[in-house]
Formats: structure tokens, C-alpha cells, sequence
């Protein structure tokens, strides 16, 4: 009832000074996506015609996929057992019979059908008067449940103080608005929390850059209200159950034709969230690889639309399925468990207790835009020109043109995304902000490691309340870390929170202490008079894990031996 009174008093007060959120026609200068509906179903049309043409050039190549589409198919409806399996399961049977006894032009129209079911089911939608009844409603709701009090008066001044706090923007945000009228964005985050797009669509909005279509799991489409504002603002459904290889050859050509038409597009290129807390150390880049194609593509036709690369890290002081993430990544079921379905982020109480807990925090969540490059790892300036070592121009087209002749070339192509994903772990370290809470687990869990020398992960992570450390050692501890942090700062190797900057040893301390208390379900650390007594290491391991590439720097000689068992753990750096 609580949410619901807050967005009806949202919606109360909307016409007294905001006349933008009505519908209004679509002008010249609108984002691309702005007009994505009147090309949905050519879009649709122009994925089903690329892929068709793509396998069906024999009758055994189209037979052979097929075959794995309907293979793969039911044997994953066989094991779901729900309401999928009774509608879908026997057509696939059926499917599977028929195939060795239709001809080359049956088969070819057998699968023009399932692909353009698949892109049908795939393909999103784009409403500008959701967008902009979102761009005043879902920051009144935030801060409405994050903090009541500041309802009112933000509603009267239009400005959403409270939110606009916790949620703080960093980088060139004046060159991302320019380029990205020069040409398509391809944002690339970090990905920690079912939260990510929110938080970052919602910033994208605040600072002026336009929205981007992206790939949401089609289990998060299962919430009515989260299925409302995803469908209708650019999401596209992307099944990570289906194994079928022309299942990711129509999601791939989607991604690459939404591109080539100059759609701004995100993709998490971790492809799940982290499970262990840790930046990302390898990529997946098989859909934002598909942005190499779509570049080389348009160089083919004669429409060199530039197209920029921007790595992202969305940093956060708490996390809310720190707990369920961490226990899936200790049980090793994060390798198995590609899709988790009961996490905290599903829970409305816990995501009631999230936002607010973030009231009295000073920062709550960074994103951070790094510089843009072009899609062959160059950087690029103001103008949207590639530069190459000694800041001399170079045209990125001619990295896809043989003989000046630009072709689509899937083996060289792949060679550009291995470096481009070299690339964006790279920057990914440089560009990680160290929250403080981050800092303070990294500090208690060297302690604890050291405290428990000789026994491996597992049986150090059983061990809850056994260990004590001094209070004023860890302030001291802050101290000195956060001096080593700001040196590594200062030569470009990584980036400090703000309130990690100007905060005091012992106020950083309370306030993560403070940060942690009640919100997890379990206790994380207990104050014992003059020490603090670990509960939770395993909460502990999640938030240091963002520190393990400078563990060894921020030790001194006393903690060195525990900063490197640390890192031998994480598997090196």
C-alpha cells in the first residue's frame, strides 16, 4: 500500500508544473528510439529474411538446424514441466519426426516460421509516453520509499535532492551527449545487481544522454510491473534457456540490425551479474561483438555511421543479493545456475529494506562513464575521430576494408572482439570506484585471513564469531589503505569514492558498520566493546572481493602474507 500511495500522489500532483509528461508529437531531434515502433516489424521482417538466408543455402545445412533446434528444444521443455512444456513440447516432437521427409523448400519455410516467431518474441517496444511518465514517477517512487519526508517538498521544486545524492554520475558527460549525436553509443557495464539498468537507465535520463535499448532475461519479464516498464521502453527478451544455435544466431542479428539502424545499445558483457563480488576479470562478448559486424556492415553499404564503445562500472556501497550471490558463488552453483530466480531483488520487503537503508548513506552508488573508444580500441576526441598513439586521425573503416574494399569477415571480426574484451577488463580496473564499505571488508577479511592461517576457503568461511580484531587497528588500517588507494588514484590505476576521500578513518568505519547492521539477514560484523567480532565472512569475502587486484599494495609488511594468500585465492589477478 505504501508504493501505491506514493505514485498516486505522484500522479496527483502532476499537472500542477509538469506539462512535458502528456504525449506530445515525436520532433526531428528526438532520440533514434523515439521512432523504433513504426520499424519494429521491418526490423522483425529484416531478421527472419538475414537469418533464413544465412542457413538455408542447402538442404542438409537447413536440415542440420533443425534438427538442433528441435532437439535442444525438447529436451528443455521435457525438464521444465510447466505451462510452456504443454503448449510448445509436442509441436517440437512433431517437428523432430517430420524433418528427414519434407523437402529443401519445406524446410526452409519450417524454419522462416520459427525464426520469425523467435524475433517476434525477442524484438522490444518503445512508448514515449511511458518514458516520459517514468522520467518523473519512478524518481518520486525512489525517493518516496528511500525517504517520505522528502517527498513533498521534492515534488513542489521538481528536483529529487535525496536521489540525486546517493546516485552520482562520474566522467565526460559532456562528450557522451555529443557523440552520440555523431553517432550510435555502445554502452558497456559492470554488472552486480538486478538493479543495474534501473540505476543506469535512470541516470542516462537525469544527465541528458538518450535512452538505449538493451537485453533484459525473459525471467524478469515475468513481474507485471517490471514486464510493463521493460516492454515498453526498449528491453528485448532474451531466453538464456534455449540452447538452440538459431535461437543465438536471431538474438545476435537482432542486437546487430537494432545497431546498424543506429540504435544506442547496452550490453552487460559479464553476461550474468557477479557472483562473487569480483570486477569482471573475462568478458562474453557475443552480443556486444555483434556492434563489430553491424560497424562493418554499414562501411559495406556506403553508411559509415561511427559507432563508440563506452565502458561503464556501476559501483555500489551495498549490494542487494549480496547474500544469495555470494552462497551461489561458494556452492559453485554460479557456473550451473546461469539464472537466478529467488534473490533478494525479487523480494519486495527486501527491496523495501534496500532503499531504506540508502537514507542515511552519503553515497550509495557511482557510475562511472569512461572514455569512449571506437570499436577497434582506439580512442576517440571530441569530433568522434579515432586517434592513434601520437594523437594523429586514422579512419576506423579502414580496419574492416581489404584492398579499400570494406567486407563482413566473421574469423577477423572475431580477432577485433578478443581485443576489444582485453580491452574492456582493462578499463574496468581503471575505471572501479572503491566504495568505503568495500574498503572496510577488505580490511576485516585480511585480519581474519591472517587469524586463520593454514586452513583453506571453505573451513575459514565456517568460522563465525571466532574472531576479533581490534578496533583501533582497523582505523589505523583504513588509514593507511585509503593513503595507498589515493596514490593509485593519482596515477590513473583505479578511482576512490568521494565520501572514501573526505571521510575520517573511524567515520568510515561507523559508517559501514552502520551500513551493514540490519539490513543483511544475517549479522556481518558485531561490536564487542573495543573489537569487532566477524559473524559473516562469507558477506565480508563478497564486498572485499572489489579490492583483490590491490590487495598487495594496500598491505604493509606485517599483512603482506595475507594480502597474497587473498589474492592466490581470488585465482590471481
Amino acid at each position: 500500500m505504501r508504493i501505491k500511495s506514493i505514485v498516486a500522489r505522484v500522479l496527483k500532483a502532476r499537472p500542477l508544473r509538469v506539462p512535458n509528461l502528456f504525449p506530445r508529437a515525436e520532433q526531428p531531434g528526438d532520440p533514434r528510439i523515439f521512432h523504433f515502433n513504426a520499424e519494429r516489424q521491418q526490423v522483425i521482417a529484416d531478421v527472419v529474411a538475414r537469418v533464413v538466408d544465412r542457413h538455408a543455402s542447402s538442404r542438409a545445412h537447413v536440415e542440420y538446424i533443425l534438427n538442433d533446434a528441435a532437439n535442444s528444444e525438447t529436451r528443455r521443455l521435457a525438464g521444465q514441466k510447466d505451462d510452456e512444456t504443454a503448449f510448445e513440447l509436442d509441436r517440437w516432437r512433431k517437428l523432430s519426426r517430420r524433418i528427414a521427409k519434407l523437402s529443401h523448400a519445406e524446410l526452409t519455410e519450417e524454419l522462416r516460421k520459427i525464426v520469425d516467431h523467435l524475433a517476434s518474441d525477442i524484438a522490444g517496444n518503445f512508448d514515449t509516453r511511458v518514458y516520459r511518465m517514468t522520467q518523473h514517477i519512478v524518481p518520486g517512487v525512489l525517493t518516496g520509499v528511500m525517504n517520505p519526508r522528502a517527498l513533498p517538498r521534492d515534488l513542489l521544486q521538481l528536483q529529487w535532492t535525496m536521489l540525486n545524492q546517493r546516485l552520482q554520475a562520474e566522467g565526460d558527460i559532456d562528450k557522451l551527449k555529443r557523440l552520440a549525436q555523431i553517432g550510435t553509443l555502445v554502452l558497456v557495464p559492470t554488472h552486480s545487481s538486478n538493479l543495474d539498468s534501473v540505476a543506469l537507465g535512470y541516470t542516462l535520463v537525469r544527465e541528458g544522454l538518450p535512452p538505449v535499448v538493451y537485453g533484459a532475461g525473459k525471467n524478469l519479464f515475468s513481474n507485471p510491473v517490471l514486464s510493463f516498464f521493460m516492454h515498453n521502453l526498449g528491453a528485448y527478451r532474451v531466453d538464456r534457456r534455449i540452447r538452440a544455435q538459431v535461437y543465438k544466431d536471431v538474438l545476435k542479428t537482432y542486437s546487430c540490425l537494432m545497431l546498424e539502424r543506429g540504435y544506442h545499445s547496452l550490453f552487460f558483457p559479464g553476461g550474468t551479474r557477479s557472483r562473487s563480488g569480483m570486477i569482471e576479470r573475462k568478458v562474453k562478448l557475443g552480443l556486444a561483438g555483434t556492434a563489430i559486424e553491424a560497424f562493418a556492415r554499414n562501411q559495406v553499404r556506403g553508411t559509415p555511421r561511427p559507432l563508440f564503445f563506452v565502458p561503464v562500472t556501476i559501483n555500489y556501497a551495498l549490494v542487494l543479493e549480496a547474500e544469495t550471490l555470494i552462497a551461489d558463488h561458494l556452492k559453485g552453483a554460479g557456473k550451473a545456475r546461469y539464472i537466478i530466480t529467488d534473490d533478494e531483488s525479487s523480494q519486495l520487503d527486501r527491496m523495501l529494506a534496500f532503499t531504506a537503508k540508502l537514507r542515511g548513506l552519503q553515497s550509495a552508488c557511482v557510475i562511472r562513464f569512461a572514455d569512449p573508444i571506437d570499436p577497434f580500441c582506439n580512442p576517440v576526441d571530441d569530433n568522434g575521430q579515432s586517434l592513434v598513439p601520437g594523437g594523429r586521425t586514422i579512419d576506423p573503416g579502414t580496419y574492416v576494408r581489404r584492398g579499400g574494399v570494406a567486407s563482413v569477415d566473421a574469423a577477423r571480426d572475431a580477432g577485433y572482439t578478443r581485443e576489444l574484451g582485453e580491452y574492456l577488463t582493462a578499463a574496468y580496473h581503471r575505471e572501479t570506484v572503491i566504495m568505503w564499505t568495500q574498503l572496510v571488508a577488505h580490511l576485516l577479511y585480511r585480519y581474519f585471513v591472517a587469524e586463520t592461517r593454514g586452513r583453506d576457503l571453505f573451513s575459514r568461511q565456517r568460522l563465525r564469531g571466532e574472531v576479533e580484531m581490534p578496533r583501533q587497528q582497523l582505523i589505523e588500517d583504513i588509514a593507511h589503505a585509503r593513503n595507498a588507494l589515493l596514490g593509485l588514484e593519482s596515477e590513473g590505476r583505479v578511482r576512490v569514492d568521494p565520501s572514501l576521500r573526505c571521510e575520517t578513518p573511524a567515520g568510515l568505519l561507523e559508517t559501514a558498520l552502520d551500513a551493514w547492521e540490519g539490513y543483511h539477514s544475517t549479522t556481518v560484523v558485531e561490536r564487542v566493546g573495543d573489537r569487532l567480532r566477524i559473524e559473516d565472512p562469507n558477506l565480508l569475502l563478497f564486498y572485499q572481493n572489489r579490492l583483490v587486484p590491490w590487495a598487495e599494495e594496500l598491505a604493509t609488511d606485517e599483512t603482506m602474507a595475507a594480502a597474497r594468500e587473498i589474492t592466490a585465492l581470488a585465482g590471481g589477478v
